[in-house]
């Protein structure tokens, strides 16, 4: 095994299955940074969502999707010209993938792909062991989704930030107000229906308790570009409070904390959560 590779698996101590699965999409995920950023990619998108915050700021939330954002709106971006950058970068460093870009659906600006895994091929890659990898299928696959989006609302700011393993590089994020913006959007805009998705919820907490400053003017051209705010007046931070704790409201918690379960490893927080603990923290969000 690449002794990159081994140094980066060292900081998980694994012990279960979950565990290996979760360290390898992770890994994955670095590598694919490393691969987009020798392809030039980030001086044309940042990175922004969950795995930003694991990769960059130390999210103990494990994340599955890759979700980047162009710096200015290019209908006729497409992730394939990527692609075989980064199978030779992946494949470097001893792992086998396999890259599919899925393009957009009609009307929408979001450009998508996938790195593609054999599970229990790359388990036995970062020797995980018999007793692990035994109960794995054989064609079970490891699935790394990346989105773009094309056309990006305005009002966010970037940074470059360093990233030590598997070498030194570089990676263009949103700033954390952006970041939270994001988030808080994906939080009340998103479209479920009956579904909850507790990653929101936990990444919530974890803004209000580390970097609690949203920038409010991103989130405002978010809910514009998505049709959630209509009002003339600008979005004030009472407007977002009152949005908020009304999704409080409707939150369905056992099915959030449920959802959330399989992402972290210290399940303990979770059992805090009720509507009540949602409502207490929410004032502690900061405007910019």
């Amino acid at each position: 095994m690449n002794d990159a590779v081994v140094q980066m698996l060292e900081r998980y101590a694994c012990r279960t299955r979950d565990d290996y699965i979760n360290a390898l999409r992770d890994i994955l995920q670095q590598l694919a940074l490393l691969g987009l950023w020798r392809a030039k990619f980030f001086e044309h998108a940042a990175f922004y969502g969950g795995t930003a915050l694991r990769v960059l700021h130390g999210f103990d939330r494990f994340s599955e999707d890759l979700d980047f954002s162009l710096l200015k709106p290019a209908p006729e971006f497409s992730l394939g010209a990527y692609g075989a950058a980064l199978r030779r970068e992946v494949s470097s460093f001893g792992f086998e993938v396999s890259f599919e870009a899925r393009g957009r659906n009609p009307g929408s600006a979001i450009e998508s792909a996938f790195l593609k895994a054999n599970t229990l091929q790359q388990l036995i890659i970062v020797k995980a062991g018999a007793e692990l990898t035994r109960h794995i299928h054989a064609d079970e696959t490891l699935k790394i989704k990346l989105e773009v989006d094309t056309d990006p609302p305005g009002g966010f700011e970037t940074e470059s930030r360093i990233v030590l393993l598997p070498v030194p590089f570089a990676v263009r994020v949103y700033s954390l107000p952006d970041l939270f913006a994001g988030k808080m959007h994906a939080l009340l805009c998103r479209k479920w229906k009956t579904r909850v998705k507790g990653r929101d919820w936990y990444d919530l907490i974890w803004y209000l308790g580390r970097h609690p400053l949203l920038r409010l003017s991103h989130l405002e051209a978010r809910m514009r570009q998505s049709g959630d705010w209509t009002e003339a007046a600008p979005l004030s931070r009472i407007d977002l409070l009152g949005r908020l704790r009304a999704a409080i409201g409707r939150l369905k918690v056992g099915q959030a904390r449920q959802e959330a379960d399989r992402f972290v490893r210290d399940k303990s927080p979770l059992e805090l959560w009720s509507r009540e603990f949602f409502l207490e923290i929410a004032d502690k969000i900061e405007t910019v």
